[in-house]
């Protein structure tokens, strides 16, 4: 599958924001934007780009999915869920 698009990372280290939460706000707002309109950057590609641990990525990811803005399949990767 296509990767969709590159996250630039503004991560702020001097917000009061964790960096999972400025991370998954960027993500959302891609989604909202439509530059994620079905799928998102691996965990390997947002690690990557951003520079931040996998675990900082992996709980900015679980914020997306407790909103219920995406979905994972395993070993498919991560997609954006569309309104019903």
């Amino acid at each position: 599958m296509a990767y969709y698009g590159p996250v630039e990372s503004e991560i702020n280290d001097k917000s009061p924001l964790p960096a999972k939460v400025q991370l998954a706000n960027q993500l959302r707002a891609g989604i909202i934007s439509g530059e994620y309109a079905e799928r998102l950057p691996s965990l390997t590609e947002l690690t990557e780009c951003t520079g931040l641990a996998l675990n900082t990525v992996q709980a900015a990811i679980r914020i997306l999915k407790d909103e219920g803005l995406v979905y994972g399949v395993k070993g498919r990767g991560l997609f954006v869920r569309r309104p019903q």
